[in-house]
């Protein structure tokens, strides 16, 4: 098959004319069209006035003609070099962990995957538990269980990445349930409604394969020998026998980061980004980005991405924008409090959040010590905690209140004055962004792991057998990077030879 791209359709036309402007495109009006379908769509909304739907499509027909050829982007396995080996362990059954898993277990590895969370259905429990009653679970809750952080967020399957390995992700995540529409929007999202029952059909999977999914069951130890991983310790008292520890712990893993740490893991800082959380009315953003709010019944909820350079040599910028969406809690400590966005499939909501956020410079951590970043986190958590009422309330503030606000009082002063200068900025490129009465609510701390388990080209970090991966070891960011370089986890294990 052949691919084309920058195939434009007004918003009144159909679907049905792609070939007749496939055979314009080319200059070729006698040419049969036989077969077609889209694999990307996205909007041109930089003229209000004539707004229009660009596809790049697949398409097969009866003569050759000047086009690329469709690349084949199936995912295939590497090889295995190893046979009858003890079945390797997964800490984490995030993204990043249920793809190694997933992987491992397609090869006949039977992987064990141990998560410290619960399943997706008693996890959802025990989250609206903490969110309607302030009851929070330290094992169960937004950032741990099933699915990971992602299953409380928007789902969006966006990246600047440009692995083949993405495909795969797309594919399972489509087959699982999250909709054929994922791969081939421009900018694809599952939606919480939808996530939990992709996770559970995808755990199905791994199951059907030979792999195990052990919930409750936190890691507590790692037992070496001779600078290689023996066992692991779940809970204080079970131990698994393995070679091979992958390490798809999640962002919000600090107690197994200094346990790790102590075990002489190798780490170091990282950078990471602080701020708020802010909404405006979905329906303004629609009218800023289209011109008109109703052709957002057509189009779907406008989003946006925007980004300022302070003077102060930091940058400000939005982050895991979710239409029509909701602000949420998103604790996983005792007396901590930090915010998050979350949408459904839908995106029907009348608000629309995004996290507000400027950079955390390794050196503003005024310490060496590789955990540097968790204690500086940790700080302004509970700052919000005590400002929001010590209830596990986010405290809250309209944007021409926030310069004296208790929101301001939960954040360093580089990040307010970022974002009193900003502000204006983001005016202009988005008409009411900066409205006075835009709400912010803080404070936002997870959009990235402060900590980096350091690993060699082949994956592995400074102790034989164990491959740190994923958002939380500080080498992914989003569900479809975090997911893909669990795919490169798994291929490690698998190509390694003892």
């Amino acid at each position: 098959m052949y691919r084309i791209h920058q195939i434009k359709l007004g918003l009144d036309e159909s679907k049905e004319v792609i070939p007749n402007r496939i055979k314009r495109n080319l200059g070729k009006p006698d040419l049969e069209i036989e077969k077609w379908k889209i694999v990307k769509e996205s909007i041109d909304a930089r003229d209000k006035g004539d707004i229009k739907l660009v596809y790049s499509v697949d398409f097969s027909c009866n003569m050759s003609v000047e086009a690329a050829l469709t690349p084949d982007l199936r995912y295939v396995c590497p090889d295995k070099s190893r046979e009858n080996i003890k079945s390797p362990v997964i800490v984490g059954f995030g993204p990043c962990g249920i793809f190694a898993a997933l992987i491992l277990a397609e090869e006949g590895l039977k992987p064990i995957v141990i998560e410290r969370g619960r399943d997706v259905d008693s996890r959802r429990k025990d989250v609206e538990k903490f969110w309607n009653e302030g009851i929070l679970n330290p094992e169960s809750n937004v950032q741990f269980g099933e699915g990971g952080a992602g299953t409380f967020s928007d789902g969006k399957l966006t990246t600047s990445i440009k692995d083949p390995r993405m495909r795969k992700v797309l594919k399972e995540l489509a087959v699982a349930g999250g909709g054929e529409d994922i791969l081939w929007k421009n900018k694809p999202h599952i939606g919480t409604d939808l996530l939990k029952v992709v996770v559970k059909n995808i755990r199905n999977k791994i199951k059907d394969n030979g792999g195990k999914i052990l919930f409750d069951s936190k890691l507590t130890d790692v037992i070496l020998e001779k600078g290689k991983v023996k066992e692991v310790v779940v809970n204080e008292t079970k131990t698994i026998e393995t070679d091979d520890l992958i390490l798809a712990l999640g962002h919000s893993a600090r107690d197994t980061f200094k346990m790790l740490f102590d075990k002489g893991l190798n780490m170091e800082q990282k950078p990471f980004s602080i701020g708020v959380r802010i909404e405006h009315p979905q329906e303004m953003i629609n009218k800023a980005q289209y011109g008109d709010s109703k052709l957002a019944e057509k189009l779907g909820p406008a989003d946006y991405k925007l980004s300022h350079h302070c003077k102060n040599k930091r940058g400000v910028y939005t982050f895991c924008m979710c239409p029509g969406g909701e602000v949420i809690i998103a604790s996983s400590s005792e007396g901590q409090v930090v915010t998050n966005g979350m949408s459904n499939n839908a995106r029907n909501g009348k608000m629309a959040n995004s996290g507000l956020l400027t950079d955390v410079r390794c050196s503003d951590y005024l310490s060496e010590d590789p955990l540097a970043g968790v204690a500086f986190q940790e700080k302004y958590e509970k700052l919000a905690f005590e400002m929001g009422g010590r209830n596990y309330k986010a405290p809250k503030t309209k944007w021409k209140n926030f310069a004296k606000s208790d929101v301001s009082k939960c954040l360093p002063k580089f990040a307010v004055d970022s974002l009193i200068e900003a502000m204006p900025f983001l005016g202009r490129r988005l008409r009411g962004f900066d409205s006075p009465d835009a709400i912010l609510t803080g404070v936002e701390t997870r959009s990235s792991s402060p900590v980096r388990l350091v690993r060699d080209k082949e994956l592995m970090c400074n102790i034989e057998g164990i491959y740190p991966a994923g958002e939380g070891a500080g080498y992914a960011g989003g569900i479809v990077s975090a997911s893909v370089d669990g795919i490169r986890a798994a291929e490690a294990v698998i190509k390694r030879t003892l």
